[in-house]
């Protein structure tokens, strides 16, 4: 199919593609399909916001004055300059300090005027991003102030546009959508549209810890904020783009979370996306596990990781801020798979109790992948599930294993850092390596331990 040429950039917002998740969902659990919205021509989701405002704006008469001003986290600010470089318009656009250096940049080099304001200042300060905005704005009359955070066309826009998109694209067939909620546009929009076609969708918001939105949420309490690193995701205050009621649940995630997950996207599905991105992708994980087998979870992806090349992808800051650890363990799961027998100890689909019990005391292992017919990993079956399926009368030992096979947790590639195995060690699970979708090898703490035993031996045997 031959593509037909624009009129301009603007033409190329929306249409972005819709991409399955392979290494990072857990194996057994529901599909994840990330809607890649990093690939709009501003590198962000905002594009399709800004687009509809400002042009409903221009059709209203309410741009006559040439000035836009907006307070933003840096990608309305860039969908902004964009927008307003095609039409010849001037915009003034005020961010919080905590934005990337790249964000700042980008946003000079596109022609904004940019005023930079003070993150850690209550929302209603004369310093903050916001009362900046509206201050620029009363002395600059005839502008136009976006006002992302309360404008109602901020959920219009996604509306009518991105949950028909996605809706399209799926043919309506998926179980859950997952945002990360930042002024709640997004959520609100999409949301709504889903909910009026398929009320059983479920809507699951992301929120930082920090974020005044899960509590309020959940306990209707205004609880104070705090600093968090993550971007474009959270608030200190309620934004009249978030419809509260559209949505199931608000799921919390940490800044180390968000941006452990951020890296492995980029090094395991080649999806180069922004911190924020990883904060969702982090809860549509946990929700597929939660799940299962036969569902599948859209997911947002709403920036791009070129916006943090200094943040989240330089190892000496994400060191800096406590994110990663310095390295305690060299090489990679290829390297340690090479020097591992190669058996693989599994059950399959249908078996019984006694069978999987009576192999799991052969080789003394207390978890097996389970494996369908046709060699597929369908999931773990532990040993802890079997004791209480059988001391407490729920399964006879003649019955099959299959009720008792849960997700896979851990699931990494060959390539993965031996480094990365910690933090899975750490919760008790152990490492299942995967390859092209093909079972490769199972790591635990103890091959671990050998590995690092054997490379010590050949250090004093080298000395």
């Amino acid at each position: 199919m031959t593509l037909k040429p624009k009129a301009n950039i603007l033409d190329c917002i929306g249409n972005t593609p819709l991409v399955r998740l392979n290494k990072v969902a857990p194996v057994g659990g529901a599909e994840i399909w990330l809607k890649a919205e990093y690939l709009n021509p501003g590198g962000s989701i905002k594009d399709r916001m800004v687009r509809y405002i400002l042009v409903q704006a221009m059709e209203k008469g309410e741009l006559k004055g040439g000035l836009v001003v907006e307070n933003t986290s840096g990608n309305t600010g860039f969908a902004v300059a964009m927008i307003c470089a095609v039409y010849g318009l001037r915009c003034i656009l005020t961010l919080p300090d905590k934005m990337s250096s790249e964000k700042i940049n980008m946003l000079k080099g596109m022609g904004a005027e940019v005023i930079v304001t003070p993150t850690n200042v209550p929302t209603d300060s004369p310093e903050s991003y916001y009362e900046t905005a509206k201050r620029i704005h009363r002395n600059h009359p005839g502008s136009y102030y976006l006002n992302q955070y309360h404008n109602p066309l901020n959920i219009e826009s996604h509306y009518r546009d991105t949950g028909p998109e996605i809706w399209d694209q799926t043919g309506g067939d998926f179980d859950a959508f997952v945002a990360g909620l930042g002024t709640g546009g997004t959520m609100s929009g999409a949301g709504k549209f889903f909910k009026e076609k398929r009320p059983k969708i479920l809507n699951v918001g992301v929120d930082p810890y920090g974020s005044v939105y899960h509590d309020w949420f959940v306990k209707k309490e205004m609880t104070a904020p705090h600093v968090y690193k993550v971007e474009g995701i959270g608030e200190d205050m309620l934004c009249k783009a978030l419809d509260f009621s559209v949505l199931d649940r608000i799921e919390r995630v940490d800044d180390r979370e968000s941006f452990l997950m951020t890296r492995r996207l980029a090094r395991e599905e080649g999806v180069f996306a922004g911190g924020s991105t990883g904060s969702a992708v982090a809860v549509a994980v946990r929700l597929a596990g939660e799940m299962g087998p036969g569902k599948k979870i859209v997911v947002i992806a709403p920036d791009s990781g070129s916006r943090y090349i200094t943040k989240c992808y330089s190892d000496e800051w994400m060191r800096d801020n406590g994110f990663l650890s310095p390295a305690r363990t060299k090489g990679s799961l290829r390297d340690l798979l090479a020097r591992k027998p190669k058996a693989i100890y599994t059950c399959r689909h249908g078996e019984t109790l006694q069978s999987a019990v009576t192999r799991m005391k052969e080789f003394a292992i207390s978890q097996m992948p389970a494996i369908s017919p046709e060699g597929t990993v369908l999931g773990m079956l532990h040993e802890v599930d079997l004791l209480e399926a059988v001391v407490y009368g729920q399964r006879r030992i003649e019955d099959p294993i299959d009720p008792l096979i849960k997700p896979i947790e851990g699931v990494v590639s060959v390539d993965t850092e031996l480094d990365a195995l910690h933090p899975i060690f750490d919760a008790d699970d152990v490492a299942v390596v995967m390859d092209g979708g093909r079972l490769t090898g199972i790591v635990t703490k103890m091959d671990l331990i050998d590995y690092m035993a054997q490379g010590q031996r050949a250090e004093r045997a080298k000395g």
